[in-house]
């Protein structure tokens, strides 16, 4: 067995001299930690984790003959281009083209571009993009030629391109797929994606285009799938389940403009889109399926949301009118489990690619309902009575909070959101030692530390842009508590996931992007930690002193036959820790250290100033383990003091007759702790 220790800590002043304390652990186990514990929340991913590069790539939801409408398309050699309402669509759902038309007089390639979402397009070398249109000629022409789809810097250097042949004759709409490989590697986003035309050859043409796409590569090779190194980094954090489709982005602004399932499936073509509740309008080319198959690709139990008759704007469905809300709640969960020969949906779902079900055990009404509490209690019995009639294997959570208002019939599981300071977290990591144990669970849905003023959060006065490692820690001593009360804590979310560090809506997030790059956040690398060091078992231990500076916990991987030891100190001094073990350990083992300043945080500018590191350890039964920097060493300014720590230490069996055997189940030893382990944690260093 491998004993890892996972040491988080922080700077909140509340001992001043070092302090001394002995754990004991258990030999057996209180209770199963559920897989699902550690997972991730997401709401919108245009321009992020979906993989399409284009912005406004079929003008869905714009005025059209206004500049607005050209969001993110420009003209190329002097071409004409304006955004229509078709008098033929190429779908009813997609009612807007892009008119362009090529002056007489023109040489050399004309057309019109797309400069990506925000802070560009970023253009790889040996990367082979697919890129996708639909066209057609308002009115037959002669005019037979190719079309070049590429990729250039904002300067004009060509990057990578291919050719394509369209045809004056082709008066309905026709799609065009090419694949082209980008040849250089620029040293900036600022590139531009373009559609051109030979001016001289087509001189005087008009066509009309719709539904323009261009895909890099995408995590797993999906079709219509994620972008890579977002994907990858999430999926580095080992996640067990997935909360989506929101969050507010579930419930609209108006009960119109709410999230449904069905206007997010089968065919892009056949997505409208919808304004979403960001400040932005989705594509919904991330939809119900893209979640599904997410779920799949990372191996994350779905949490998924189904609209409750209320949306941000204030208003709820009147309780005789909620009917067609159910069916539609109904028609989302079939989708995912239900069987095609007796469902509609579950047809449709077949169609697509998958006949087999998904898994789904949980399903969330509604998001946030405490800013509705008024009308939930009949909206909640509405709906949960409907939806447990038909799937009644599957637990109905609840979003107002926690008993208030009373609820009919009683929640299986309350959705709990929280964000605060530092010392909030701190202070509150016992608050589910005191519930109930009376069958009810809570899902901590969405949680961060989002600002350093203890009085406002939600003033901009100490609004955090990004996690600092103050903040990071104090969620890790947050979520000890939370895996210490696993028995009744089912999962939980740090939220929101990520943010566009160029334009974002909201800060701080778990991690920040831009067109090139991906930024891991302090509490990225907390979660991490968690997520790659999972128990199935929680072991005991002497119960860390409540608003005290230190807090523990140990859980117990029974498959790779591990002990872990994880540890969050608060305070701003050093603090000792022994840990008696009832177990017999290896004489070497790891270490994974992170470090940093209080309020020091990872920026696009400095991406990389709070990393993990590993080293080697070595133990004995009852010598000291030194894992922190002595007092004799450099001072704090001068060398790096771990905040966050991860031991590993393979164990083996003891018995009486002689000595233990390697590479074995573990059992607990008879006589007292043969192991023991002393760990100093060290205050921030000075800033």
């Amino acid at each position: 067995m491998r004993r890892s220790l996972c040491v988080l800590s922080s700077i909140l002043a509340l001992v001043a001299t070092a302090t001394a304390v002995t754990v004991t652990v258990s030999s057996t186990a209180s209770h199963p930690i559920p897989t699902t514990l550690w997972g991730l929340m997401f709401e919108s991913g245009d321009g992020g984790l979906y993989g399409e590069l284009l912005q406004n790539r079929a003008f869905q939801l714009v005025t059209p003959g206004t500049t607005g409408a050209l969001a993110g398309w420009q003209a190329v050699n002097g071409a004409t281009v304006s955004v229509i309402k078709e008098s033929t669509p190429v779908s009813s759902a997609l009612p807007n083209a892009l008119h362009l038309t090529i002056p007489s007089g023109k040489t050399g390639p004309t057309g019109f571009g797309n400069v990506g979402y925000n802070s560009g397009l970023k253009v790889t070398a040996g990367s082979t993009y697919t890129a996708s249109f639909y066209y057609r000629f308002p009115t037959s022409s002669s005019f037979s030629g190719s079309v070049t789809v590429g990729l250039q810097t904002a300067g004009g250097q060509a990057l990578g391109s291919t050719t394509a042949t369209i045809s004056g004759s082709q008066t309905s709409w026709q799609q065009v797929t090419v694949t082209f490989q980008a040849t250089t590697t620029p040293s900036s986003t600022s590139n531009l994606f373009t559609v051109t035309l030979d001016g001289a050859a087509a001189s005087g043409q008009n066509i009309n285009f719709a539904m323009l796409s261009l895909f890099p590569p995408t995590f797993k090779n999906r079709a219509n799938g994620m972008r890579q190194d977002i994907a990858q980094a999430l999926a580095d954090i080992a996640p067990a389940s997935f909360r989506f489709p929101g969050g507010n982005n579930l419930e609209g602004n108006t009960v119109s403009t709410r999230w449904q399932w069905n206007t997010t499936v089968g065919p892009l073509t056949s997505r409208p889109g919808r304004q979403g509740d960001w400040g932005y309008v989705n594509t919904d080319g991330l939809g119900l399926l893209e979640y599904l198959n997410w779920c799949e690709d990372l191996n994350m139990e779905p949490l998924m949301a189904v609209w409750s008759g209320y949306s941000l704007g204030g208003t709820s469905v009147a309780q005789d009118q909620l009917g067609p809300y159910i069916q539609q709640a109904i028609d989302q969960i079939n989708f995912v489990v239900g069987d095609p020969t007796k469902s509609a949906a579950a047809a449709l779902r077949s169609s697509l690619g998958h006949p087999a079900p998904f898994k789904l055990n949980y399903v969330e009404i509604g998001n946030e309902d405490f800013a509705a509490a008024s009308t939930y209690p009949y909206r909640w019995t509405a709906f949960v009575n409907a939806l447990q009639a038909q799937f009644p294997n599957i637990q109905f959570m609840a979003t107002t909070y926690v008993n208030n208002p009373v609820l009919s019939p009683t929640p299986q599981v309350y959705d709990v959101h929280v964000y605060q300071s530092p010392s909030w977290f701190v202070a509150n990591a016992f608050q589910y030692d005191d519930m109930a144990r009376n069958g009810q669970k809570y899902f901590e849905g969405e949680y961060a530390v989002i600002s350093t003023n203890d009085a406002d959060v939600w003033s901009s006065t100490g609004r955090l842009v990004y996690p600092i490692m103050q903040g990071s820690a104090s969620e890790a001593a947050f979520m000890l508590g939370l895996e210490r009360n696993s028995d009744i804590v089912f999962a939980a979310c740090y939220a929101p996931l990520i943010g566009n560090v160029n334009n974002n809506q909201w800060t701080p997030n778990l991690l920040g992007f831009d067109a090139g790059a991906v930024y891991k956040s302090t509490s990225y690398y907390v979660q991490k930690l968690f997520g790659n060091n999972r128990g199935d078992q929680y072991i005991p231990s002497t119960l860390p002193t409540r608003n005290g500076t230190l807090h523990w916990g140990v859980v117990k991987n029974t498959a790779a036959n591990q002990l872990i030891i994880k540890i969050a100190n608060t305070a701003s001094s050093t603090q000792s820790l022994t840990f008696n073990l009832p177990f017999s350990v290896a004489s070497s083992g790891t270490a994974q250290i992170l470090t940093g300043g209080a309020s020091t945080s990872n920026t696009p500018q400095n991406p990389n100033a709070i990393v993990p590191t590993t080293s080697t350890i070595s133990t004995g039964q009852t010598d000291p383990l030194l894992l922190l920097p002595q007092a004799s060493q450099p001072p704090p300014s001068h060398r790096p003091l771990p905040h966050l720590l991860l031991v590993a230490l393979k164990a083996f069996t003891v018995n009486a007759a002689g000595p233990g055997t390697r590479d074995r189940p573990l059992v607990p030893v008879v006589q007292p702790a043969t192991s023991r382990i002393h760990i100093t944690v060290n205050a921030f260093p000075l800033e």
